[in-house]
């Protein structure tokens, strides 16, 4: 396994708190324009796996390398964040008391705070951007309504956007449909097949018609390594993997 052409390559990384294996010996390699779904138990290891990635747990063994020439075991958050990963948490975080398009405007790459992105003069260059997002998020209908008027899936979407809008080189994404219906978690598989046009893409998740629906390779943690990978159907019927993870 070599990270040359990779966008992110994890390479026998080990994470331990306090005696507890996090990570024990984790391989990963993700391919540019790749979106990966990563499924698992709870303490399978998914958010330490995306720590390390952000820089916000360091290993204690073990190489993690982006876009192939970037260490980013010597990196810490903000640099790392600078060149170009994005991260989504589970809970949405959106500024609730500005409108959805004030939201896009303030996270634009390039952008120089609240008072450029409420003040400045909207370029096309801009307005364009702006346009390109809400066709992402579908949610140009209420692009006038504050933030904290959405509901609990558009305030996902919103807050997805605002990291597309940094225009990362890779996305991660934890467990983005978890609360929303199934409506919403449809149209959730269909945005995010959207933004992996042109952005790589690690997706952490629980729902499982939900992966069936992003049709994308699946990488199965268990106790901090990767138990199998591939399609969803064939690791869904790896025996391991039903053991451990989805039950009988």
């Amino acid at each position: 396994m070599t990270a040359h052409g990779s966008i992110l390559y994890l390479d026998s990384v080990s994470v331990s708190f306090d005696g507890f294996k996090a990570l024990n010996n984790l391989s990963l390699i993700l391919q540019p324009g790749e979106m990966r779904a990563i499924i698992g138990p709870n303490g399978a290891g998914k958010t330490t796996m995306m720590d390390v990635i952000t820089g916000k747990t360091r290993p204690d063994t073990g190489d993690v390398i982006f876009d192939s020439k970037h260490d980013l075991i010597q990196m810490d958050e903000a640099a790392i964040a600078q060149l170009g990963i994005g991260r989504k948490f589970q809970k949405p975080t959106v500024f609730e008391h500005h409108t959805v398009e004030d939201n896009l405007y303030l996270s634009l790459k390039g952008g120089r705070g609240v008072f450029f992105a409420l003040f400045a003069e909207k370029t096309n260059e801009i307005s364009q951007r702006i346009e390109g997002l809400f066709d992402i998020i579908r949610l140009g209908t209420v692009r006038d309504e504050l933030a904290g008027n959405l509901s609990h899936g558009q305030k996902q979407w919103l807050e997805i956007g605002m990291l597309v809008a940094q225009d990362p080189k890779l996305l991660l994404v934890d467990e983005p449909v978890a609360g929303m219906t199934d409506a919403e978690t449809v149209e959730t598989a269909n945005l995010l097949r959207e933004i992996n046009k042109t952005h790589s893409v690690v997706v952490v998740e629980h729902d499982m018609t939900f992966v069936r629906d992003l049709d994308v390779k699946v990488t199965v943690l268990h106790e901090g390594s990767v138990l199998a990978d591939g399609p969803l159907d064939m690791v869904s019927a790896d025996e391991r993997v039903i053991e451990v993870y989805l039950g009988r």
